[in-house]
């Protein structure tokens, strides 16, 4: 896969104990890489790095990625020739009750993250994942391009389109070279997949309710997503990387958006209608309240013509199969014991990666 590019490589994850960041690592793990993960400690309560045991697989860094000093210490001394950075402050309604903690992160985390790469002599390659939210949203049907204007209402996107101005300039400033390290933006949402417990999405929230054999309380069931499982943009975010490594790469200094088919773009009611299918005598409520107090988009999506004209990247799943996945996971861990969920995360990789072989992906 990805032209083995990432065997042998020494490749830095932040936020490698998040959602996303943690299956980044195990799928970087399985290509051999050797990987190192810098990030906040793991909350209490479950999270996909714990259950899977990822520390014992892993260089495994704790610290802030506001902490400049802290995160220039990894790099001295893992010496990364790739970076995957994901740390962030990632949940919306977190950031109406903590802009400071959320600017701070998501922009200001960017900055450091990028200064240790101009002071850096091993790192080539680095994907900088930012979000789908980083556009300024203003509703309309077609979905957003990488040229098109970033920037939000609330503190979180206004964060994200923050650290895609930054990573701008540095790229033109600094990076903007063949024999420097090569460096771009990636923007995706909508993220789901098991071993996902953050407080406050959708999906995490059904599963807490319904294992509990708890009501579901929902705020937006009419708001339109891209719903993608985790293993599509992260096949986006490999392919680029890899790209990235190649010399006369042409993906220097561009931003990518990573998403599903238009058909897998649908509302939250008929996401947990998929999702009701995989638990028998679940059900819900609508919290009026919630909807008043705190809005979201009603509708976001993007174009991704860009990637599939670079990298011949296109997501592999449909909406039945992106759902499925994701219940099939919280399933297994939840009727099994969950000393076996390592052993099927690798299985989900393996059958994403058949179906990928399926549809004639160049990276596979």
């Amino acid at each position: 896969m990805f032209e083995n590019i990432y065997k042998g490589k020494k490749v830095l994850v932040t936020g490698h104990t998040g959602f996303k960041g943690s299956w980044l690592s195990m799928w970087l793990l399985q290509l051999g890489a050797d990987v190192a993960g810098f990030s906040l400690e793991v909350f209490e309560g479950p999270s996909n790095f714990s259950v899977l045991g990822l520390d014992k697989h892993l260089k495994h860094y704790l610290g802030d990625v506001r902490d400049y000093k802290a995160l220039k210490e990894v790099f001295d001394e893992f010496k990364p020739e790739m970076v995957f950075h994901l740390a962030a402050q990632s949940l919306v309604r977190r950031s109406y009750a903590d802009p400071l903690y959320t600017f701070q992160t998501n922009a200001l985390g960017t900055l450091n993250i990028l200064e240790c790469i101009r002071h850096s002599s091993s790192v080539q390659a680095v994907v900088m994942i930012t979000s789908d939210k980083a556009y300024r949203n203003v509703e309309w049907s077609w979905g957003y391009r990488e040229n098109d204007t970033l920037g939000g209402e609330d503190p979180y996107s206004a964060s994200k389109g923050c650290a895609e101005l930054i990573a701008y300039s540095y790229m033109h400033s600094y990076f903007n070279k063949t024999e420097g390290p090569r460096v771009a933006t990636v923007r995706a949402g909508n993220v789901i997949g098991g071993g996902d417990w953050a407080k406050d999405r959708i999906v995490p929230d059904c599963i807490r309710a319904w294992s509990q054999n708890q009501e579901l309380i929902i705020r937006y069931p009419n708001a339109t997503r891209p719903w993608q499982h985790v293993l599509e943009p992260l096949s986006g975010y490999l392919c680029l990387g890899a790209e990235l490594w190649k010399k006369n790469s042409r993906c220097l200094s561009e931003s990518y958006n990573f998403g599903p088919d238009a058909l897998v773009n649908q509302p939250v009611k008929a996401l947990i209608a998929e999702m009701q299918k995989h638990w028998p005598a679940s059900h819900y409520k609508i919290d009026q309240e919630g909807i008043l107090n705190q809005p979201e988009a009603g509708l976001l999506k993007l174009c991704c013509d860009k990637a599939l004209s670079d990298l011949k990247w296109h997501a592999v799943l449909n909406f039945e199969q992106t759902v499925g996945m994701t219940s099939e996971w919280y399933h297994h861990f939840y009727n099994k014991d969950d000393k076996s969920i390592f052993e099927f995360a690798i299985k989900q990789i393996a059958d994403y990666v058949e179906k990928a072989k399926e549809r004639a992906l160049p990276w596979i």
